[in-house]
C-alpha cells in the first residue's frame, strides 16, 4: 500500500484543482451508476411484467379452449403454436395432478428443461393462479422463463419462452447506457476542471501576488473582484496582512537607516579626535597606539554602517546603481589577482578558469564588491594547506541564460542546518565570534545579486569546504569594444 501512496504522489498531480475535478467526476460517475441500476431494474421488471402479462394470457386461452372444446383442442392449438413461433421460441407441456406430462409440444431444444414439482402441486392444491420462475440453462444463450397454470381438472399447462428479444433489448440498453456514460464522465472531468479552475482563480491571484511580493515588490496587493464571496474575504483579509507587513519593515528599515546615520556622525568625530592625538604636538608616547587602535576600529565600524546602509538601500531598490556593461570574467580574475597574495600567505592555492568574456548588465562597483566578499570569506574560512577556485561559465536556467560565478574552497564548511542562514545580515558562522568580520558579506552579496535581477546560493559539507555562487542574468549583445 505504501508503494502505490508513493507511486500516485509522484504520477498524478497534487493541485486542489486536480482533487476537486476528480470528485466531481466520481461523484457524477457514482450518481450514473446508480441512475443505471435503477433503470436497469425498472427496465427488467417491465419487461418481466410484459412477458409474464403474455404467458398468464396464453394459459387463459388453453383454459377457455380447454372448456369449450376439450383436451385435444388443447393439444392441437399448443403445437400449431409452437410450429408458427418456432420450437426455439417457446415450448408447451400438458401435465397431470401428479406433476407427470403426457403430451407437449418438439422439445429436442428443451429437452435439458424439467418440471418442477412442487409448483404443479401447489397449483392443484389453490386450483388456480400462476407460477412463474426463470431459467439459466448452459448450453442455450438466453434464459427462459417459465408459466405453470392449471387449465382444467387435474391438468396443469407448463409454457416455457426464450427470452432472447428481452436480453437483446437489455444488451443495447448497456451498450448505449456505457457509450452515453463515457462520453458524460469525459464531459463531467473536462467541465469539474473548469470549474474547479474558475472556483480557485482567485486563490491562484493570491499565491501569483504572494510569490511576487516574496520576490520583488511588497507594495503590491491582490486584486478584489467585488464578488462578496469567500476568495473576495481572504483577498482583503490578505491585503490587511500586507498593509501591516509592510508598515512594520518599512518601520524597522527606517530605523535601521536612522540608527546608522545616527552612529555614522560620532564614529566620525571620534576617528576625527583620534586623528587630531595622533597628529598634535603633544601627543605622548603612551596615547600613540591608542589613537592608532581607535582610528582602526572606527574604520572597521564605518565599514561595517556603510555596508549595512548599502544592503539597505539595495534590498529597498533605492540605491543609485549605474547599470552598464560588465565583464564577470574580467571582474572575476581582477578579484583573483587582487587576494592571491593574501591567499598565498596563508598558506593557500588560489586558481582561477573564466572565459574570455561573459557579459553582464550591471553596476561594476557593487559586483567587484560582491566577487570580493565571496573570495575573501573563502580565503577566511579555508585553513592551510588548502585549495581555492574561481569559475565563471555561461548556463541556462529555467530557459533563461545566465553567468554563474562560483567561488569553492576546501575549508571547514557549514552544517546543512545553518547554511540557509549565512545570507542573513549578522549571521556568524562562528557562534564565538572569534573570526574577523561582521557577517555582513554574503548579505551584501545577495541583495547585489536581487538588484540585478538575479540570484546567489551556497552549498557545503562540514570539513569538506563549499561553494558560493553569484548568477545573473547574461547580456544577449555584448559591447562593441573601442
Amino acid at each position: 500500500m505504501r508503494w502505490y501512496k508513493k507511486w500516485t504522489r509522484r504520477i498524478l498531480p497534487r493541485t486542489l484543482s486536480f482533487r476537486l475535478t476528480l470528485w466531481y467526476a466520481f461523484i457524477f460517475s457514482l450518481s450514473s451508476a446508480i441512475a443505471f441500476l435503477v433503470f436497469y431494474g425498472l427496465i427488467t421488471h417491465a419487461l418481466r411484467q410484459r412477458m409474464d402479462g403474455e404467458l398468464s394470457s396464453k394459459i387463459s386461452e388453453f383454459t377457455m379452449i380447454y372448456t369449450v372444446q376439450g383436451l385435444d383442442a388443447v393439444k392441437t392449438t399448443a403445437l400449431i403454436e409452437s410450429q408458427a413461433a418456432g420450437e426455439k421460441k417457446v415450448f408447451f407441456r400438458l401435465l397431470y395432478a401428479s406433476g407427470v406430462a403426457f403430451s407437449s409440444s418438439n422439445m429436442s431444444y428443451w429437452r435439458s428443461i424439467g418440471i418442477n414439482r412442487s409448483a404443479v402441486h401447489e397449483l392443484v392444491k389453490e386450483k388456480s393462479g400462476r407460477v412463474f420462475e426463470t431459467l439459466f440453462i448452459p448450453d442455450h444463450p438466453n434464459q427462459v422463463r417459465i408459466a405453470y397454470g392449471l387449465i382444467g381438472q387435474g391438468v396443469v399447462v407448463q409454457i416455457g419462452y426464450s427470452m432472447e428479444t428481452d436480453t437483446a433489448i437489455i444488451t443495447i440498453f448497456k451498450k448505449i447506457f456505457f457509450i452515453t456514460m463515457s462520453v458524460l464522465i469525459l464531459a463531467a472531468a473536462l467541465v469539474g476542471g473548469l470549474m474547479a479552475r474558475g472556483a480557485l482563480a482567485g486563490v491562484e491571484a493570491v499565491t501569483r501576488t504572494a510569490r511576487t511580493i516574496s520576490e520583488k515588490d511588497l507594495g503590491q496587493r491582490v486584486p478584489v473582484m467585488d464578488r462578496h464571496e469567500e476568495i473576495d474575504r481572504l483577498a482583503i483579509t490578505f491585503n490587511q496582512m500586507l498593509d501591516r507587513i509592510e508598515k512594520l519593515v518599512t518601520g524597522m528599515r527606517e530605523m535601521g537607516e536612522n540608527i546608522a546615520h545616527d552612529l555614522k556622525s560620532p564614529v566620525t568625530r571620534i576617528r576625527g579626535m583620534a586623528e587630531m592625538t595622533i597628529s598634535g604636538p603633544a601627543a605622548a608616547g603612551e596615547e600613540m597606539p591608542l589613537a592608532a587602535a581607535t582610528i582602526e576600529e572606527c574604520d572597521r565600524l564605518l565599514e561595517m554602517i556603510n555596508t549595512l546602509l548599502m544592503i539597505s538601500k539595495t534590498d529597498a531598490g533605492v540605491a543609485a546603481i549605474q547599470m552598464e556593461p560588465v565583464n564577470m570574467a574580467e571582474v572575476a580574475r581582477g578579484a583573483a589577482a587582487l587576494f592571491s597574495p593574501l591567499a598565498e600567505d596563508k598558506g593557500l592555492s588560489l586558481s582561477c578558469d573564466t572565459p574570455d568574456a561573459a557579459w553582464v548588465s550591471g553596476d561594476l562597483h557593487l559586483l567587484q564588491r560582491a566577487m570580493a566578499n565571496l573570495v575573501d570569506n573563502a580565503i577566511k574560512y579555508t585553513p592551510a594547506p588548502g585549495t581555492l577556485w574561481v569559475e565563471v561559465a555561461i548556463v541556462i536556467q529555467n530557459k533563461t541564460k545566465m553567468v554563474c560565478v562560483a567561488v569553492k574552497d576546501t575549508g571547514i564548511g557549514i552544517d546543512e542546518n545553518v547554511l540557509p542562514k549565512v545570507f542573513d545580515r549578522f549571521f556568524r558562522c562562528d557562534p564565538s565570534r572569534t573570526t574577523s568580520g561582521s557577517g555582513l558579506g554574503l548579505s551584501l552579496v545577495r541583495a547585489v545579486a536581487h538588484a540585478h535581477g538575479g540570484h546567489a546560493e551556497g552549498i557545503s559539507e562540514p570539513d569538506q569546504g563549499s561553494c558560493f555562487t553569484l548568477c545573473l542574468p547574461h547580456l544577449a549583445k555584448a559591447p562593441e569594444l573601442t
